[in-house]
């Protein structure tokens, strides 16, 4: 298992907590970062900001995004990780509430690697979050880690 931390990009208190309920019950030990809007995504990743001075060569294992954020939208964000090629292989999952096609599509045309649109039962939203879990934790087999150049 992909011992490395999740990074989950919400601005839902409740689904913030759902996903850690779910994770605990299905015992999932990855630590789970938390970030609320998009910049302070984008921040943690490059070691910006408020993260200035962290290990930037631990990249997350996963990346839990939803769409709807404040400030920079959640698939401006998935431009950035994607546009750059210390981020761009990380893998990304899009976990909305969206019934928009456009955004279905527009997520797949910048690269994520998955789209699920949030469950609202909690059963469901374990049952989600234990195949999203086994799948890119344990099943997937990751890309080679990408080398930070310097210069």
């Amino acid at each position: 298992m992909d011992k490395r931390p999740i990074l989950l990009i919400e601005d839902n208190e409740s689904d913030i907590e759902l996903t850690r309920r779910a994770f605990r019950k299905i015992n999932i030990v990855n630590r789970l970062i938390v970030v609320e809007d998009g910049q302070d995504a984008l921040d943690y990743l490059w070691g910006n900001a408020m993260h200035r001075g962290r290990d930037t060569s631990e990249l997350p294992a996963l990346i839990l995004l939803d769409l709807k954020l404040p400030g920079i939208s959640g698939l401006e964000v998935l431009r950035r990780i994607r546009a750059d090629p210390r981020t761009r292989r990380i893998a990304i999952v899009i976990l909305t509430s969206s019934k928009e096609e456009q955004d279905l599509a527009a997520s797949y045309d910048l690269g994520v690697n998955s789209y699920i649109r949030k469950p609202v039962d909690f059963e469901q939203f374990i049952a989600a979050a234990e195949h999203i879990g086994l799948y890119w934790l344990v099943l997937n087999e990751p890309p080679p880690e990408i080398r930070r150049t310097t210069g």
